[in-house]
């Protein structure tokens, strides 16, 4: 499968949206949540959404920044190991997949009420931003047909 427009010619063509995306991204990555539960989202949004892409980028962004390869290898199954994961990145990764397949689900009272119950209304907001940001990219990659770089 080939690129239907390129990475490059995206971020030529409309910039604008490309600093846009990025700013949001990075006005909630800098507010202080773990970068490691940053990761976890981004990849786990990317593997609802198929988007090989963003999964590929964004795991090795993980294993540069010290993720353990065995938390990747289960995450698609966080809700069976739930002793690899901690109590916030459990909230955090039930936050994305409801925001992630909002279509198919809604969000319910028990999702809000289970990332209630260990981020504040700031952190939630900030989570939000960050599902927002990667579900976009997201949509563009698997819309153009990005190809991970091996």
């Amino acid at each position: 499968m080939s690129e239907r427009i390129s990475r490059t010619q995206v971020y030529k063509n409309q910039p604008a949206i490309v600093q846009h995306l990025v700013g949001l991204a990075k006005a909630a990555e800098d507010s202080g949540l773990e970068k490691s539960l940053i990761h976890l989202m981004k990849i786990r949004a990317s593997q609802l959404n198929g988007c090989a892409f963003c999964q590929h980028m964004h795991a090795a962004e993980a294993r540069k920044d010290g993720e353990q390869q065995h938390r990747l290898d289960v995450l698609p199954a966080w809700h069976e190991v739930t002793s690899a994961f901690s109590a916030r990145e459990q909230a955090a990764l039930r936050w994305t997949e409801a925001l992630t397949l909002v279509a198919a689900h809604g969000v319910s009272d028990e999702d809000f009420s289970a990332v209630a119950a260990v981020y504040t209304e700031l952190e939630i907001l900030n989570l939000t931003a960050l599902i927002v940001t990667i579900n976009s990219w997201n949509r563009i990659a698997v819309a153009f047909h990005f190809q991970p770089e091996f």
